[in-house]
């Protein structure tokens, strides 16, 4: 193991603009309510999760668990000196104050980066900070289940996993540049790793490349990231084509590159300012049983909520070196909860805005990703008609969605007056607004994604695969002709009600505290202050 100064630290973790995860907790800590920090021990082997659970998950979680702040851990047991950050993107209304926008408009705010794109640049030494600890793989007394504290979010996953590994690699023909993507990764003995790649990953695609040249293919695994990094890395096709490079998304988020450096032992480049980086290779024509030192069936708990089944055959990540900054922070996610929804959902609503602005300049106002479909799943989207003609406009639009959105299953569409971030307004326009045998569209035998467990023949024997689905249009929009007769909401006055109730109120109108509903479901936690004015 070998060590260098952090001369940077402390001066790059106070300053205001966010560059990497550590601005960002700094950024947080002056939010009340966003982040929290324990010393009582915690075991990361399916206890740290849940934890937090209970805390802030969210998402498609199991019940009870909530909207909550993010939490750091700073006593993990078997490993002195690390600390594991949980839940930092695990609610709409932080990333809102990570990514410097309104959390209703981070659709528009994700159109705008990747509208401007910025590409990554490489940088020196004098610039890394991920590699001041250095542990080689070829050391004697290498074993990265000791040197990494990987949690399991349940007690029956295959085996600790690192749940934020942003997979980093490059096409070994050269040809198609460089892909970054998160994949779920199984520790699964001292110095290997098994990677689960979904179908159409490009990362996947150089992997395949290599392997038929008997070659391994070089990837850095990086963890602990300026969150603009991993919710830039979600983009896919065909927003972001193969080759297309997707930290240029992040640097369009920053307005400056994001910093690139070499790795010490294979020939690939890692984030500059990760927190943790995993050097290493996929090696060709190595498979692993994913469960293979638990023999549980299950892998994780993933987006759509289940614990899937473990994969019988994964590729390998051989180790060759990890390297960290000085003091370093794990990251990690509950894998069903609200943070897969932040990283996943903010890029499907951006991509699909971005189509359908194409398509119909000024049509769709928004759209929203919605949690119960882990940010995949769901699309809520709103439609301003102006004509008859724009009845069939609406469904046209959902059907742009579903061909930019491989992995969207549902489509709703409601009206200008409807709060899509509000489901229970959403619900009401499907009650009101939307009759099953004249407004429900469904259309079989597309192509949808393999961890969803309806999506399969055992469920559907018409189906030819795993992965594919029928997709469904729930068009909760009133016919154009009938709004002004029948669809008119309820005029109610539009009152300032603080004078009736100033205990509720902060002096601009909004509920004290915080803690109304932000988009995205942050529920209140704690009661409305008294009224302290006599």
């Amino acid at each position: 193991m070998t060590t260098q100064p952090d001369d940077t630290q402390q001066a790059e973790a106070g300053t205001e603009q966010v560059h990497d995860l550590r601005s960002a907790l700094e950024r947080l800590r002056r939010h009340p309510g966003q982040l929290i920090e324990t010393d009582h021990p915690v075991d990361p082997i399916a206890e740290l999760a849940g934890v937090y659970k209970r805390i802030g998950a969210g998402g498609t979680v199991a019940r009870p668990t909530q909207i909550g702040p993010a939490m750091i851990f700073n006593g993990v047991t078997g490993f002195p000196g690390w600390r594991v950050l949980v839940g930092l993107m695990a609610s709409r209304k932080r990333v809102g104050l990570l990514l410097d926008a309104p959390p209703e408009r981070l659709t528009h705010r994700m159109t705008d980066a990747y509208r401007n794109a910025i590409a990554p640049v490489d940088v020196g030494p004098d610039k890394t900070q991920c590699q001041q600890v250095v542990h080689r793989a070829d050391e004697d007394g290498f074993d990265l289940r000791k040197l990494l504290p990987a949690p399991t979010n349940t007690p029956d996953d295959a085996g600790p996993y690192f749940c934020l590994g942003l997979v980093l690699s490059s096409d070994p023909t050269g040809e198609k540049g460089t892909d970054v993507t998160i994949h779920r990764l199984c520790v699964q003995s001292k110095d290997t790793l098994s990677i689960f790649f979904a179908p159409g990953r490009h990362i996947d695609a150089f992997r395949k490349k290599a392997e038929a040249q008997g070659k391994p293919l070089a990837v850095s695994v990086n963890m602990g990231l300026d969150p603009a990094v991993y919710i830039g890395a979600e983009f896919e096709a065909p927003t972001t084509p193969y080759g297309y490079d997707e930290l240029a998304v992040a640097g369009g988020l920053r307005g400056r590159p994001v910093e690139l450096t070499r790795c010490l032992t294979v020939d690939q480049r890692c984030i500059a300012n990760a927190e943790v980086v995993i050097e290493g290779e996929i090696l060709p024509d190595v498979r692993v049983a994913e469960d293979q030192n638990t023999h549980t069936g299950h892998a994780m708990p993933e987006f759509p909520g289940y614990n899937g089944p473990a994969n019988p055959a994964l590729p390998v990540l051989k180790v060759t070196a990890i390297t960290t900054r000085r003091d370093p922070i794990l990251q990690t996610l509950v894998g069903p909860g609200e943070e897969h929804v932040s990283l996943a959902g903010l890029p499907t609503e951006a991509s699909i805005y971005n189509a359908c602005d194409k398509a119909f300049p000024g049509f769709v106002s928004e759209v929203y990703a919605h949690s119960s479909g882990g940010g995949k799943f769901l699309a809520v989207m709103k439609v301003n008609k102006s004509s008859d003609f724009d009845d069939g406009r609406a469904r046209l639009a959902a059907m742009v969605a579903f061909g930019t959105y491989t992995e969207l299953k549902n489509v709703i569409l409601v009206d200008d007056d409807v709060d899509i971030f509000d489901t229970n307004d959403v619900l009401w326009a499907m009650q009101t607004r939307m009759q099953g045998n004249l407004d429900i569209i469904a259309v079989p035998g597309l192509a949808g994604h393999v961890l969803d467990p309806s999506q399969t023949p055992e469920y559907d024997p018409r189906l030819p695969a795993k992965g594919v689905t029928s997709k469904t249009i729930f068009d909760a929009t009133a016919p154009y002709a009938l709004r002004e007769k029948m669809f008119i909401r309820a005029p109610f006055r539009d009152v300032d009600p603080r004078p009736w109730a100033p205990q509720l109120f902060g002096q601009d109108g909004q509920v004290a505290d915080g803690e109304a509903p932000a988009p995205g479901g942050d529920a209140p936690v704690s009661r409305p202050k008294a009224n302290h004015q006599g």
